[in-house]
């Protein structure tokens, strides 16, 4: 007569209570993944075999199996907590051991700018080089950009504008060309804010003055100084703008003409640097009987900036934004999945290792092939069914009394055979 069966039960049942329990300790752990025992039955095995008439000896744990199934995103108000939406674990690395994967997407900054989760592990991912290019290869730990950004020069400028075909010719017939301070020596005029090597703005104003059917000049200050003007001072049109009879298109300038900004003195008194070589495009001008009306305006200059914040995109892409309006890429994360991801080998700190069983990873950025996407100022819950566990803690419960029950009576046949007389 055996005690096997009973107290194998009772092994393997008290295992599956560990496992439901520590399952609803980790209901609220975020990117935490419900666990399940599996058991397989017990035979002993001579050498020539089992009969058909075979009885198992008992149970036992085969494998603690845990399920990577998607968990409920809630939303947060941290921007730099993360939740993986799709296939996929985070990277993590402290510099001595081996990586560690993660679905817990709860980073901070720490005082040397990396990306580090509770443990202190840096979040990996590919740098970006000084113009915001990201720079695929080997990850790395990311390092969040803490200096300004350096303002850039303007070298383009685009206009696009409807001049009035109704208006008369306003070109002075004696004296200066033009007055800027007389409005009745020029038709329309725009302003746009260029900026010089250093970032400083300089106040352009474009004057539209009509010298004939069809055909405008184009004069340009720059904070109120004259930017191009003859030997005896007189101001010079930058360019000179013919259309069509029909005024849908200019027949000249057909590209873009090139325009230097001279030094000047801006409104402050400050002196503000000259600017070469500015590729200014009037092409999309018309001349149609309507009221004159700009519709865009466009330069690519800037003044230096401060980091203001930092925003990451679903594909991985850390997103530096700056006070200026400006906004570079500062790095991408790497995210990895598995072949096999129940192979992996639970490390603790809502982590995982890589194991033989799990395969190597396959790394790559959010939303490529079937890796997921990333979901910034939220974190995935874990996917542990407190209910289902809940049911489970009663079931595994009465099969712990019930195994007890098979021990107390095989202790009751036995202790019946030994009072025999």
């Amino acid at each position: 007569m055996s005690f096997q069966q009973g107290l194998s039960g009772l092994n393997a049942t008290s295992k599956n209570l560990d496992i439901i329990g520590n399952n609803i300790a980790n209901a609220n752990t975020y990117g935490a993944k419900v666990a399940r025992a599996e058991f397989a039955d017990v035979y002993a095995a001579s050498l020539a075999g089992a009969g058909s008439s075979t009885v198992g000896i008992g149970t036992n744990l085969a494998a603690v199996a845990q399920q990577f199934t998607q968990g409920s995103i809630t939303t947060t108000q941290n921007a730099l907590d993360l939740a993986i939406n799709g296939n996929g674990f985070f990277q993590l690395q402290n510099g001595n051991d081996p990586v560690t994967y993660s679905r817990n997407g709860q980073f901070k900054v720490d005082k040397d700018g990396y990306v580090v989760n509770n443990a202190g592990q840096r979040l990996m991912g590919y740098v970006a080089d000084g113009t915001g290019q990201i720079q695929p290869g080997q990850a790395v730990p990311l390092k969040l950009p803490t200096s300004g950004i350096d303002p850039a020069s303007t070298t383009e400028v685009d206009i696009e504008f409807n001049l009035d075909a109704r208006q008369s010719v306003t070109k002075p017939a004696v004296g200066a060309p033009i007055d800027f301070g007389d409005a009745d020596t020029y038709n329309n005029a725009t302003s746009l804010t260029l900026f010089d090597p250093k970032g400083q703005p300089v106040a352009v104003t474009y004057y539209f003055q009509k010298t004939a059917t069809d055909t405008w000049d184009v004069y340009a200050t720059a904070n109120g100084a004259t930017v191009l003007e003859d030997a005896g001072g007189d101001p010079l049109p930058v360019t000179t703008i013919t259309f069509e009879p029909d005024g849908s298109a200019p027949t000249a300038p057909l590209l873009p003409v090139t325009l230097d900004i001279p030094a000047s003195v801006n409104a402050a008194g400050a002196e503000t640097m000259a600017i070469a070589g500015i590729e200014l495009d009037l092409t999309s001008a018309t001349q149609f009987g309507s009221p004159f009306g700009v519709t865009d305006m466009r330069q690519d200059g800037f003044a230096a900036g401060q980091l203001n914040a930092i925003a990451i995109e679903s594909n991985g892409i850390v997103t530096a934004r700056y006070s200026n309006g400006q906004s570079k890429s500062a790095g991408q994360i790497e995210i990895a999945s598995f072949r096999n991801p129940q192979g992996l080998l639970p490390m603790g700190d809502n982590g995982w290792a890589r194991s033989f069983a799990s395969g190597d990873p396959v790394v790559g950025v959010p939303g490529d092939g079937n890796l997921g996407v990333l979901q910034a100022g939220a974190l995935e819950e874990s996917n542990v069914d407190l209910t289902a566990e809940l049911v489970n803690m009663i079931v595994a419960q009465r099969i712990y009394q019930a195994n007890a029950q098979t021990i107390k009576t095989q202790d009751q046949v036995l202790q019946t055979m030994v009072n025999l007389r």
